[in-house]
């Protein structure tokens, strides 16, 4: 059985948060909030967490997976990014955006689309994601909490408790959140393509 922290969702408990990041440095799978709805989350480099969250949303090898990093510090490490494209993601993060860029060989090869080799990267606008990514000093793998047969991300964590309690080591109770999906830009070719149009406004990438 997980277990269950609420999490104050203006001012994390730096108790609990540092309790989640251990849960995650030891291999755990924790769903947590965001500003697009609540996420499944593990380590980078844990590939038995991953596979438990490829189980979770039933998933198969072509999955874009995210990376959620707490600023663009960590940017040119993860991702080959030009001037054009760095001005335009520095200008609209954090914010309810997932960018498509090339990865570097520091993203493990299982969590890269197979044929472009790209990855998204993500700097989320939520209190409680943002202190989880700094307490934890890494990026950290993401995916959109979407249940199998649903076409939304669950919002609700007293329902997604009673859904998945049993399916991953922690579940942070942020408050409801609304379905907010986010704007998904291509960055990987020589310009950007909007692949998505979500709340994150897409005037700046036209």
């Amino acid at each position: 059985m997980s277990q269950f922290f609420y999490v104050h969702p203006e001012n994390p408990q730096s108790r609990l948060i540092n309790q989640a990041v251990a849960i995650i440095r030891n291999g755990g799978v924790v769903i947590y909030p965001t500003d697009s709805g609540y996420a499944l989350g593990c380590q980078m480099g844990n590939k038995a967490a991953l596979e438990r969250i490829c189980a979770i949303r039933r998933l198969d090898e072509k999955h874009n997976f995210t990376l959620l990093c707490r600023d663009l510090s960590e940017l040119s490490l993860y991702a080959r990014v030009d001037n054009v494209a760095f001005r335009l993601i520095r200008n609209n993060t954090p914010g309810c955006y997932t960018f498509i860029l090339k990865a570097t060989k520091e993203v493990p090869r299982r969590l890269m689309n197979p044929k472009r080799k790209t990855i998204g990267i993500r700097v989320p606008n939520n209190v409680i994601a943002l202190a989880l990514l700094e307490a934890l000093g890494e990026p950290m793998m993401s995916t959109s909490l979407i249940l199998p047969g649903n076409d939304y991300t669950e919002s609700d964590p007293e329902s997604i408790r009673d859904q998945l309690e049993y399916a991953v080591d922690l579940i942070i109770n942020g408050g409801y959140l609304g379905e907010q999906p986010t704007t998904v830009i291509d960055f990987s070719e020589d310009s950007a393509e909007i692949i998505r149009y979500g709340s994150g406004d897409t005037s700046p990438f036209e």
